[in-house]
């Protein structure tokens, strides 16, 4: 410690490290100086001298560690130190605005991102032939929960099922007796909830089958209605008739004859669009509408997904249940016993339908409101000719209603195999779709013979192409990715109510069990030798495990399109162009703008080999190369644009280079439900 002289003031001489924070002519330091006791006593001229010894002591005071603010403000506001801050500053807040203008134009420019139903194919389960846990021959929930590594496999994201709920399976669960319960030969409520808990975990969404029009005889709102219970007597659709004679009106059933059935409780006829023990609900009566709406909110507080709509164009009628005119009025009234016999003015699509339909759809919406949980809705709804029709269940400009409605007019693809018959298909639902909206495209169900069995196994492959190359959701109905075909039921194995009825109307054959494996029962149920309807008698040859070692198989180029389909930008979100149709080969390209490959997609549908000559396709290169052929030989070869050769049922998907695009040229050949391109520098999308 050190005592300097003249100012009687102390200071630790030794601990200063900043020479110039010392006295500049033996006086007290600066730091004395500003410090000094506030009650000390000066004189006015003591004063003036200690401030102007401390204002040449701060002239020559370097910053150091642990400055007082006096001196850090002293030297902050000399302009070498404040001029690069003041700039540091404006950088930042210039390179902050430019990168929230960048982020606010990116999010501006950027397409809608594709929601998870158009990302993936749509898989339909039948459960009662997926597979079978338990060893009663019948497929159940578990069954499912043990299969879901098949989705994965095959990169499959939305898995339809069918009907599980409680019913007296009349109609194999079409006819429900209780909407909130599941029917014990699939299991219990806890399966469901592990299956759909299993099934969110591995990425998979969930749609169910929602049956609004009708309900089970056995159900209680019938039972209750039957007894004219106050509040339940108006929840179906009755109406005064002859007990001898129950027939009001000339209406008849999907299934064939009279719609309507005597019922000897109530002393009045009921009416049924499906099988008897199907009554149909009464829409026009409010608490049936709210019964079934919180029905979907019960599924959807669950966690479902989404729901396919079932005969949608059928919850409605005309109430002053008139005739319906004849398609022919010359043939006899009492020989009216199908519905292709009526125009259906009075029972199909009714006003009043569309407005329900939107209703369930804003609910809906409410529950897509948490991130990540889209709700998907889709409508069943078969208006053959009247294409108009089923374009409806999109909806408007301003009221979306379903995200698609099911497009089955690929069903006819067996008429007539040719490439100018699958454009013609293809094209009705192109041409008619409202602008921007989403296509989708069916080739098989549960009501309807599958598509290797009614097109023959020769174009399986083909038709699995083009199921995956043309724009929009592709729907698979179980067995389909290995190509299985209809089985042959005898009369005393049928088990389809419509087949009992007409045993050329059954629906057996194209529902027998998943061929898993070459084991017992196709793997289907490896517990007992019991499965509900035979297993087809080529199992051990067509199914899964055998497949997956095969390069070749149908279920390998299911895979390959399906990964292909979602790994491409043109395939599953850019242009859909016609290029060719003939007699035999179907034609069309998929490109993006701003993307420098586009793909080439030949499709030959006809009973012989063709070559294809596409030199007038001057977008086109010269020659290009085959990424995929369903003839495996073919994979890999160069080709000529002006003669491309294929064989009855070969598909080719052909991916080139180019800078030149098709679509502006030809705009009335091409189609897209979002316009986006593609900008290389940043490997992002936008609008254009």
């Amino acid at each position: 410690m050190s005592l300097k002289k003249g100012t009687g003031s102390m200071e630790l001489g030794e601990c200063t490290r900043n020479p110039g924070y010392q006295d500049v002519e033996g006086g007290g330091s600066a730091a004395e100086t500003i410090n000094a006791d506030p009650g000390e006593k000066h004189d006015s001229t003591a004063l003036k001298l200690d401030q102007d010894l401390a204002a040449e002591e701060y002239t020559q005071i370097k910053p150091y560690a642990g400055m007082p603010k006096e001196v850090l403000l002293q030297y902050s506001s000399q302009a070498r130190y404040r001029v690069p801050r003041e700039i540091l500053f404006w950088l930042t807040v210039a390179c902050t605005l430019v990168l929230v203008a960048l982020t606010i134009t990116v999010i501006a420019l950027s397409p809608r991102c594709l929601q998870w139903w158009q990302a993936s194919p749509v898989y339909q389960v039948y459960p009662r032939s997926f597979k079978d846990s338990n060893g009663d021959g019948v497929g159940d929930l578990k069954g499912i929960q043990e299969q879901l590594d098949h989705f994965l496999y095959l990169n499959i994201k939305s898995v339809w099922i069918s009907p599980f709920y409680r019913s007296p399976m009349k109609d194999f669960g079409y006819d429900v007796e209780d909407f909130q319960a599941i029917d014990p030969l699939f299991g219990t409520m806890q399966d469901f909830e592990e299956l759909l808990a299993e099934m969110h975990n591995k990425g998979l969404k969930l749609i169910m089958d929602f049956i609004p029009n009708h309900t089970s005889d056995q159900h209680r709102w019938f039972n209750l209605s039957r007894t004219r219970d106050p509040h339940y007597k108006d929840y179906y659709v009755w109406t005064d008739c002859n007990a001898t004679s129950p027939r009001p009106n000339n209406w008849v059933s999907v299934f064939g004859n009279s719609s309507w059935t005597y019922d000897d409780v109530r002393g009045q006829c009921y009416l049924h669009q499906f099988l008897k023990e199907q009554p149909d609900l009464n829409f026009r009566n409010p608490n049936v509408y709210k019964e079934m709406t919180d029905i979907i909110h019960f599924w959807l507080e669950k966690g479902v997904d989404g729901f396919r709509m079932d005969a949608v164009k059928h919850m409605l009628e005309a109430t002053h249940l008139r005739d319906e005119p004849q398609v022919d009025p010359n043939k006899p009234a009492e020989s009216v016993k199908t519905e292709f016999d009526l125009h259906h003015d009075y029972t199909y699509t009714q006003l009043g339908l569309h407005d329900l339909l939107r209703s369930w759809r804003a609910v809906l919406d409410v529950y897509s409101r948490e991130p990540g949980k889209y709700r998907f809705m889709v409508m069943e709804s078969y208006d053959y000719q009247e294409v108009e029709k089923t374009m409806m269940y999109y909806g408007t400009p301003l009221v979306r209603e379903s995200d698609f409605p099911f497009n089955f007019y690929l069903l006819y693809l067996p008429q007539n195999t040719s490439g100018l018959w699958v454009k013609d298909l293809v094209h009705l639902w192109m041409a008619n779709m409202p602008r921007g909206k989403w296509p989708n495209w069916v080739v098989g169900n549960h009501d309807k013979p599958r598509i290797a069995s009614s097109a023959g196994q020769t174009y399986i492959r083909v038709i699995n192409m083009l199921l995956l190359t043309l724009p929009g959701t592709p729907t698979t109905y179980y067995g389909e990715e290995i190509g299985m075909e209809n089985i042959n039921v005898t009369d005393s194995q049928i088990q389809d109510p419509a087949g009992k009825y007409n045993a050329s109307a059954s629906r057996d054959p194209e529902r027998s069990p998943m061929q898993w494996s070459g084991d017992m029962n196709a793997g289907f149920n490896i517990k007992t030798n019991i499965t509900w309807l035979p297993v087809h008698p080529d199992y051990r040859s067509v199914n899964v495990e055998v497949q997956k070692t095969d390069e070749g198989s149908v279920l390998a180029q299911y895979r390959f399109l399906n990964t292909l389909r979602q790994s491409e930008l043109p395939l599953h979100r850019g242009w859909f162009c016609y290029v060719h149709a003939d007699a035999s080969v179907f034609s069309y390209l998929r490109e993006l703008d701003g993307l420098d490959r586009a793909f080439l997609i030949v499709l030959n549908f006809g009973k012989e080999s063709a070559t294809t000559d596409l030199s007038s396709v001057r977008e086109l290169p010269d020659q290009f190369q085959v990424l995929m052929s369903t003839n495996q030989i073919n994979k890999g070869k160069v080709l000529q644009k002006s003669r491309i050769l294929t064989e009855a049922g070969e598909g080719l998907v052909i991916r080139y280079s180019t800078h030149t695009r098709f679509n502006p040229n030809h705009p009335e050949q091409c189609y897209v439900s979002e316009k986006a391109c593609y900008l290389s520098a940043m490997d992002i999308l936008y609008k254009c």
